[in-house]
């Protein structure tokens, strides 16, 4: 049995609860730092955090045919790993709109639209990383977004398949940030995922209070 695995067997409420925090203080990092830059009040919540293996990782981003827009990170530093926020093709569109004025939407050959985007990815990994790390007292850092319009199974079949050689887990961040002055519902609602390398589960569960056991 992997460590990965084990790890998921032991992971229990206070370790999902510590999650939870990590994700909302987070989510309230990243819903100031829009707020600012959309020059309108942003509430950011989360309503899940899941330690989940990675048969369900397709289902909970919609299914493998479902169509998405993907900013991906890489994570670096003392626990490397990747992250993916996935979001529906049209609430991507809303964002750009919102962020450049623009009513053209997104468009992989846009650049006002990829730009905004990767702001996005920005703030989003940098407010979670900022969280983590003041839990884990881990040092980590994101690289530059890349951003993309696929098939989930797509997106994120060649990471899941490279990871699942030696690991089974992911740690998912539901998010829901609400434009306030935007009438109905949330303006965007997307899964953040974030996939430790291999070596790096042990160093983040561990730091949060789960250990590799017999």
């Amino acid at each position: 049995m992997s460590n990965s695995k084990k790890f998921i067997e032991e992971f229990g409420p206070i370790q999902l609860d510590v999650l939870k925090e990590i994700g909302n203080i987070g989510s309230g990092h990243a819903a100031t730092s829009l707020s600012k830059l959309l020059q309108k009040k942003i509430e950011m919540n989360v309503p899940g955090v899941e330690v989940v293996d990675f048969d369900q990782v397709m289902d909970l981003a919609g299914g493998a045919d479902k169509e998405v827009v993907s900013i991906f990170q890489r994570m670096e530093g003392e626990a490397p790993g990747s992250m993916f926020f996935l979001m529906p093709p049209f609430q991507a569109h809303h964002f750009v709109e919102l962020m450049t004025n623009a009513s053209e939407g997104f468009d992989n050959d846009a650049g006002m639209a990829v730009s905004a985007l990767q702001e996005l990815g920005n703030i989003l990994s940098g407010a979670y990383l900022t969280a983590l790390c003041d839990f884990t007292e881990l040092d980590l850092q994101s690289t530059v977004p890349s951003i993309s319009q696929d098939m989930v199974g797509a997106i994120l079949s060649m990471g899941l398949v490279e990871l699942s050689q030696v690991s089974d887990a992911a740690i998912v961040i539901k998010t829901s940030l609400t434009d306030r002055d935007g009438g109905e519902g949330g303006f965007l609602e997307g899964h953040f995922f974030l996939f430790p390398d291999p070596p790096s589960y042990q160093k983040i569960f561990s730091s949060l209070g789960v250990n590799e056991g017999d």
